[in-house]
């Protein structure tokens, strides 16, 4: 099969990720918590501002030990946007707890606090956010129903390292916080994630569960004199070399966020005369958040001018792939969740929406799907 043109996504070395993997190498610890991972995890805990941070193997994992965290089981539930990756609602379906989903703002595309507040009942144990393109959900209005009930508030941050909600990072903002490093990601190790921990309370523990239930990390750091298993875990922890390798993309993630800003304001400000005109409808900017040029999507008029709309790219060799299938509606979603109210903006937004690549090194290509975008819609 021919590659295309202009691909969604194109993996890029930024910095010095090779030469960290030869001193990786070097050190000759290349299982996981070595000096990368520990470096990565400083960073991360820098940058988001949490208390903790803890490398993991993806986000996925990162989402897993919430749930943990959260001790669900069979009989609670966790309120989630139906309009996220299959990971958020399998952290949750995995410890026998139910899914719950509720619908997303029309404008923000992140989940509806009116939503959560009308979905919570006695069994609600937890709210988890998707910030949505890599801006924030409200999460001050999420905070307070949270408190009201009583119940732990995740965000599921996989697409939002080096974003704000008024002036405090992505991260910070929840009791903990899953972010991702897939090469689809801003900040990139092939696979890998993190998580951040707020609460004092759970750090300690969420080191245990990530040491596969063990206290391994208390008996390197002296507290203990053997380490044994002592709760729930898994194998959460990456290897050296992906910490290596992220390490070089962590340093960078600066430039890697400004090169992303400028192509969201150029695919912006192209697109935005085809917005006047009521052509296309183009991404709104939450209030009081600042973003950190994730993504960049169109939405269309309706699922047939989406799909002809993609088709045409394809052809003209510029891959734009549309999201997520809403998870309420699929056949786990069936199974394992349920909804709450009504999912209107949730299915209209999925029919619709279109996104255009965005990766480190588009440089000039950018130019070439402006091009052929207007071109199509010249066209209709």
């Amino acid at each position: 099969m021919a590659q295309p043109k202009i691909p969604f996504n194109r993996p890029s070395l930024v910095g010095r990720e090779l030469a960290y993997i030869e001193d990786a190498i070097a050190r000759g610890q290349l299982s996981g918590d070595g000096h990368y991972t520990k470096a990565c995890n400083a960073e991360i805990a820098r940058t988001t501002g949490a208390k903790a941070a803890l490398l993991t193997h993806s986000c996925t994992a990162a989402l897993e030990m919430s749930a943990i965290l959260c001790d669900l089981a069979v009989g609670d539930e966790v309120i989630l946007p139906s309009f996220t990756f299959v990971s958020t609602a399998n952290a949750v379906a995995l410890r026998g707890a139910t899914p719950v989903f509720a619908d997303i703002d029309p404008d923000t595309l992140n989940i509806d606090p009116a939503a959560v507040a009308a979905a919570v009942t006695p069994h609600t144990r937890a709210i988890i956010a998707v910030h949505y393109a890599g801006f924030p959900a409200d999460m001050d209005a999420l905070a307070a129903i949270a408190k009201d009930h009583n119940l732990v508030l995740i965000e599921d941050a996989a697409q939002a390292y080096g974003s704000t909600y008024k002036g405090r990072p992505a991260g910070s903002l929840g009791d903990m916080a899953a972010f991702s490093f897939h090469e689809t990601k801003n900040i990139i190790s092939g696979e890998g994630g993190a998580l951040t921990v707020n609460r004092a309370d759970l750090v300690e523990r969420a080191e245990i569960i990530r040491e596969k239930g063990t206290n391994r990390a208390r008996f390197f750091r002296g507290q203990v004199d053997k380490y044994t298993w002592v709760d729930l875990g898994s194998s959460f922890l990456p290897g050296e070399l992906i910490a290596a390798f992220l390490f070089g993309q962590l340093a960078e993630e600066g430039e890697i966020r400004r090169r992303r800003l400028a192509q969201y304001s150029r695919y912006h400000d192209a697109f935005a005369p085809l917005a006047a005109e009521g052509c296309v409808q183009l991404p709104k900017v939450p209030p009081e958040t600042t973003g950190n040029g994730h993504m960049f999507y169109l939405l269309m008029h309706d699922i047939d001018q989406r799909d002809a709309f993609i088709a045409y790219l394809k052809s003209r060799g510029i891959t734009a792939p549309f999201h997520y299938v809403p998870l309420h509606s699929a056949p786990a979603g069936l199974k394992f969740g349920r909804t709450a109210g009504t999912m209107n903006v949730t299915d209209d937004i999925s029919a619709r929406l279109v996104r255009l690549p965005m990766f480190f090194s588009l440089d000039q290509d950018i130019e070439e799907v402006i091009a052929v975008v207007l071109d199509w819609f010249r066209q209709v």
